[in-house]
């Protein structure tokens, strides 16, 4: 039997507005409370223990600030690139809770959570993708939380990562940190600085969700999916 769509179309204030976004994109998780417009958040090295530690960290960060789930107006999580397993866990999880409380969902780029977490006018994200290749975008600055994205995420070389206008960008991410050669070659002195070792953060997940949760613009979790960018998991040998 086919899951009925839950449709939800309320503007929340952001004064008023109790989230919890999830990242585990990354060999870390995170976990995020935006509670009436302030942020409390947790974050574990995990490896691969995402679904594990998970749960227990939602638990302690509600006990905490003494919360239910039912009081909560929604879940948001970083929907990708990265990790495919970890892509996954993050989804289920936020849909899964979504579906029980009758909640609405935020899907939000990693890629953006980082231009989020940099926080310049103008910054391009590399993600390391592996096999060789990176998560790519860049983002130009709108206001406080708000972006607009100058080259959409693609997945590519180093050396053929998209080009950008202008100088005054500053870099992030670990497909940098891994290719940081390449990439400066590839660039030059468009790029003015480089934050390293960055990675996605459900902090920031909760800075950009809470716009969408404030206008409206979220997803009943029925259509919550991760975003893979590279359909093909692994290469064969042949085509390496």
């Amino acid at each position: 039997m086919d899951t009925e769509p839950i449709f939800f179309s309320n503007v929340i204030n952001l004064g008023t507005l109790n989230i919890i976004a999830f990242d585990t994109s990354t060999e870390y998780c995170s976990l995020a409370l935006w509670l009436n417009s302030e942020l409390r958040h947790k974050e574990t090295l995990a490896g691969q223990q995402h679904s594990e530690l998970l749960l227990p960290m939602l638990q302690a960060l509600l006990a905490e600030n003494n919360l239910a789930l039912k009081q909560l107006d929604g879940f948001a999580f970083g929907a990708g690139p990265g990790s495919f397993t970890g892509l996954r866990i993050a989804c289920g999880i936020a849909q899964g809770l979504a579906f029980a409380t009758e909640r609405p969902v935020a899907s939000i780029s990693t890629l953006k959570a980082l231009a989020q977490r940099v926080n310049n006018k103008k910054v391009v994200v590399a993600l390391d993708a592996r096999m060789g290749e990176i998560y790519h975008a860049a983002y130009e600055k709108i206001n406080a939380d708000d972006w607009k994205t100058v080259s959409k995420a693609t997945v590519c070389l180093p050396n053929h990562a998209p080009s950008l206008t202008g100088n005054g960008w500053v870099s992030c991410g670990s497909g940098f940190d891994l290719y940081q050669q390449e990439l400066t070659e590839h660039y030059g002195e468009q790029i003015s600085y480089h934050h390293h070792g960055l990675y996605p953060h459900a902090r920031e997940i909760a800075q950009l969700a809470a716009r969408k949760f404030s206008n409206g613009s979220v997803d009943d979790p029925i259509h919550a999916a991760p975003i893979y960018i590279r359909n093909k998991v692994a290469l064969k040998e042949s085509e390496r």
